[in-house]
């Protein structure tokens, strides 16, 4: 399949104040999109510029969410260069969910391919402030009209880009987590490890539950027993106690983040032993007080690695050592962001420079 490019006539105004940056809001000129039909599979590949999309009001993802989508950044170099952390495995794991939603796969190489040339073209977006990205979310839904409970025979595949302000404008800080003991965001069997727009739907009650009770995030625990910790709604969990490393395992339930990968790497180069298991959550709130939780993080691509503060569970409230963010959680985040941005050295080869 040949990839067409279409030109740009009405280019956007481009950014001047880049503290003004808010994550979603503002996309760039251009936009890759392809087209699936089955007996035909996927063609009309191209980078066209930004604009709205013409559906039928039957369109399958709008009765039956037949839709996935990734998360990733690109990043601007001190020396003007444009850097990805680590796209191959997004492309990969957009792969593993068009499997388990039953769509169709596209090719690695041609879409990632694809993708690089589209922030090649649209490089003049990445922001040049510290703590900046192009954050990029390639997409696919199901566009055939038909009211019909099965897999659509016609599809539509896109990736837009978004420049966006630093995650941590006034600073690192810790966030505080509700630990929900009655709401779930997935089962053994379902969706969860899939990054499927029903799974965040899923989660928004509960959330502004806890917003509205003044936390953070939520803190999910498994669906049969409502004892065991998974992850933030946003973000893989991971526990530095007893001086190892906990976190949840990979059983279907929870994504398997590329940040919580790449961040276990680097934990075991430097030599913490890794137990992937699922805490209680007795474990975390007593572990909290008596000091054998010492620190807690979440991974994302968003956020990169975020400490923990506090957990509260029920009618009850624990505070992780000073309620600051703890040595090893820093480390980890400037390593990360030092590699990424770099700052740092990338002796796993993580990043494809463009």
């Amino acid at each position: 399949m040949n990839l067409e490019i279409l030109p740009v006539t009405e280019p956007k105004p481009q950014i001047t104040d880049e503290s003004s940056l808010v994550f979603g809001k503002q996309f760039t000129d251009r936009m890759f999109v392809m087209e699936y039909d089955t007996g035909k599979g996927w063609h009309s590949a191209r980078i066209q510029p930004y604009a709205p999309f013409s559906m039928d009001p039957a369109a399958m993802v709008l009765h039956y969410s037949q839709e996935i989508f990734e998360g990733l950044k690109a990043f601007r170099r001190p020396d003007g260069s444009v850097a990805m952390f680590r796209p191959a495995d997004n492309v990969r794991r957009f792969n593993q969910s068009a499997r388990r939603m039953c769509m169709p796969e596209v090719d690695e190489p041609f879409f990632l391919d694809s993708l690089l040339e589209l922030i090649r073209l649209e490089s003049d977006w990445v922001p040049r402030s510290e703590g900046t990205s192009l954050y990029i979310r390639p997409t696919m839904i199901a566009t055939e009209p038909m009211l019909g409970v099965r897999p659509a025979d016609q599809y539509l595949c896109y990736i837009i880009l978004c420049p966006v302000g630093a995650y941590y404008k006034g600073g690192i800080a810790p966030v505080k987590i509700w630990i929900s003991d009655h709401y779930v965001r997935a089962a053994e069997g379902g969706t969860g490890e899939a990054k499927t727009g029903g799974n965040y739907a899923a989660s928004l009650y509960a959330a502004r539950e806890a917003a509205l009770k003044g936390y953070d995030q939520v803190l999910w625990l498994d669906a049969k027993e409502k004892r065991y910790v998974e992850e933030v709604g946003s973000m893989n969990m991971l526990f530095l106690y007893d001086g190892k490393i906990i976190t949840s395992p990979l059983h279907g339930t929870v994504l398997d983040g590329i940040t919580r990968r790449s961040t276990l790497t680097l934990l075991r180069e430097m030599g913490y032993d890794i137990e992937e298991r699922a805490m209680t959550v007795e474990e975390v709130m007593a572990g909290a007080q008596n000091g054998r939780l010492q620190e807690a993080f979440g991974t994302g691509t968003a956020v990169v690695i975020s400490p923990v503060g506090s957990f509260c569970y029920k009618d009850r409230c624990v505070q992780l050592g000073d309620g600051q963010p703890g040595e090893l959680t820093m480390k980890l985040y400037n390593t990360l962001t030092g590699i990424q941005y770099g700052r740092l050295p990338d002796p796993d080869g993580w990043i494809i420079t463009l």
